[in-house]
């Protein structure tokens, strides 16, 4: 039995916070709030009103069984609360509040997607007996690729949801992708 586990930090730079910490449950994303995950000293050099330090964290437990590789994988994400901060007297306005923790629950909504993503395609995949740490590591970093990549686009299409139609384009394919994790998982389960 082999175990192996990979760390890859997430840190993004964005206009807010945002917050979860979540191992596995595939049920729903964290519902996000102001107060719980911002323990950090704020950076004042930084452009940025907040910073989140996130990361995806997987192992797995391997077994080889004929000629056939099985994983038992943990899978997580959460957010780092003492190096994350916020600069709360950048946002006062109750509705610029509310309007950026809608945004950001936007990124916990894409790392939501991450987790059942890394969960169904690492699971459910045939691995070669003398290759499968490598397929593995590179299916990890190509999700996360992706994941990262969708984060930026998400910041930068919204800008920072300050655009308020590009941020309800945004929620809806948000809320489509999620329901498609969701289907694809519950698929597999049957």
């Amino acid at each position: 039995m082999a175990l192996k586990k990979l760390i890859i930090p997430i840190l993004l730079l964005l206009l807010l916070p945002f917050s979860f910490a979540f191992k596995q449950d595939f049920t729903q994303p964290v519902k996000l709030n102001w107060e719980t995950y911002f323990k950090g000293k704020a950076d004042e050099r930084s452009p940025f009103i907040a910073l989140t330090a996130m990361t995806w964290e997987y192992s797995y437990n391997s077994t080889i069984y004929r000629n056939r590789v099985v994983i038992k994988l943990k899978n997580e994400v959460r957010i780092d609360k003492n190096r994350s901060w916020v600069k709360w007297d950048k946002i006062k306005d109750p509705e610029v509040r509310a309007s950026l923790l809608h945004h950001e629950q936007g990124h916990v909504n894409i790392q939501y997607i991450l987790l059942s993503e890394a969960e169904r395609v690492l699971k459910n995949r045939n691995y070669s007996v003398s290759n499968y740490k490598a397929q593995i590591a590179e299916l990890a970093n190509q999700i996360s690729s992706y994941f990262d990549t969708m984060q930026r686009n998400y910041d930068e299409e919204t800008e920072h949801g300050s655009n308020h139609k590009m941020q309800a384009r945004w929620d809806r394919i948000i809320e489509d992708k999620m329901e498609e994790s969701r289907t694809a998982t519950l698929a597999l389960q049957k």
